[in-house]
């Protein structure tokens, strides 16, 4: 049994106020010639299908067109809902799509319904987690002292992961595939990526999906494993983004997972090439707009379309400097400076961040954009916004 995976595909996800939606399409062309010399008999998405839970006109014609093409191969297609995404919308008409062997994640209830498969060695139940949180799963759970007993065991994101999980009838003897859409505990993820989590409050431990030959997961932007099988193949593994979506992911290298379940996982990965590619370039104005160090690029097999984020050296700051790049570099997405006087004011601001509370970083944040420290009704507010806000996390 062969799976293509991939996951966050963000369409209609804008940079810096650019649409990404061309580079979309292009790389979605080139994801289902993969699919086409494959040949799987799935493609796993593993959420945050769109950029927005409201996505434009434009996306869902993207994602249309995309799941039209991909159920004309005849493969079995696979939608999961992630954080970014509406469960309903993505919902919507999955009864209908299946027909077409395109499966639609529905809307959590804690009633799980897998999709089997089958081939030489046997079934293969494919089954969908969305992007779900602990009252979610809470509020699925109904009446009675039993449905009571098994709310007081969520405590968190791992026992209420562990809790959904438990609702599926798993058949001894059959391969499980699971797609879902958590933060794993162990994931590596970029500093300024666009992964969102709360510091460590919504980690789910990798244990939980233990009894699942492969698990599909989506929201963390790099290509990984998190947790190995007893052969040592990772069995539970993000795809990464098709794209990349920051410069945070610049050194990335984006891909598909193919996964094969036989006698024994074999997962391997192959490459995407973008139509354009997310770099940075650092040097002084002078040297970057220099036709010695653009034809270098090209010589290197960059491309001067590509989306640039361009670093300054210069301590005196060039008068229009942006205007001027795009002269050479079109798609500059941003400027900044890296000189003596932004690295001390670097230095200040990252003074043990990590160290501190909530509400110590946000007085931090209040002070510097107010010029004042917050007052006592305010600084209560703030305690209580982030009280409700783990609360409601939990």
């Amino acid at each position: 049994m062969k799976f293509i995976h991939t996951a966050d595909l963000h369409i209609g996800k804008r940079i810096c106020e650019r649409s990404m939606l061309e580079d979309q399409r292009y790389i979605l062309a080139e994801i289902l010639k993969i699919v086409e010399e494959e040949k799987p008999d799935g493609v796993l998405i593993a959420g945050d299908v769109y950029d927005k839970s409201v996505p434009s006109a434009e996306a869902v014609e993207a994602l249309d067109d995309f799941l039209v093409k991909l159920s004309d191969f005849g493969t079995k297609v696979f939608v999961l809902s992630g954080n970014h995404d509406s469960a309903e919308r993505i919902a919507f008409g999955g009864r209908l799509m299946a027909s077409r062997n395109v499966f639609m994640s529905p809307v959590y209830t804690g009633e799980f319904a897998p999709v089997t498969l089958k081939d030489e060695f046997g079934e293969v139940d494919v089954w969908m987690l969305p992007f779900v949180r602990p009252a979610t799963i809470k509020a699925s759970l109904g009446v009675g002292e039993e449905a009571d007993a098994e709310r007081e065991q969520i405590t968190d994101y791992t026992s209420a992961i562990g809790m959904a999980l438990s609702k599926m009838n798993r058949i001894p003897g059959r391969r499980n595939v699971l797609l879902a859409h958590q933060f794993v505990t162990g994931a590596q993820v970029d500093e300024a990526g666009s992964e969102e989590f709360v510091g460590g409050l919504d980690n789910v431990d990798s244990y939980v999906f233990e009894g699942f030959d492969y698990v599909a997961l989506g929201h963390i932007h790099r290509p990984q494993n998190v947790a190995v099988n007893k052969s040592g193949v990772g069995y539970v593994r993000y795809s990464g983004t098709p794209l990349k979506y920051s410069l945070s992911e610049a050194p990335h290298k984006k891909s598909v997972t193919v996964v094969e379940l036989g006698d024994e996982l074999e997962i391997r990965e192959i490459p995407l090439k973008p139509m354009r590619d997310v770099r940075k370039i650092e040097a002084s104005f002078e040297t970057l707009v220099s036709a010695e160090f653009r034809e270098t690029q090209v010589r290197e097999g960059k491309s001067l379309d590509d989306y640039i984020y361009a670093v300054l050296t210069d301590e005196i700051d060039v008068s229009d400097a942006a205007a001027k790049l795009r002269g050479y570099y079109p798609n500059l997405m941003a400027l900044t400076y890296n000189n003596s006087r932004t690295r001390s004011v670097a230095n200040l601001d990252s003074e043990n961040v990590d160290q501190k509370t909530p509400e110590e970083v946000f007085s931090d944040f209040f002070k510097e954009m107010n010029n004042r420290e917050m007052d006592e009704e305010e600084s209560e507010f703030v305690k209580d916004l982030i009280k409700s806000i783990w609360e409601g996390n939990r």
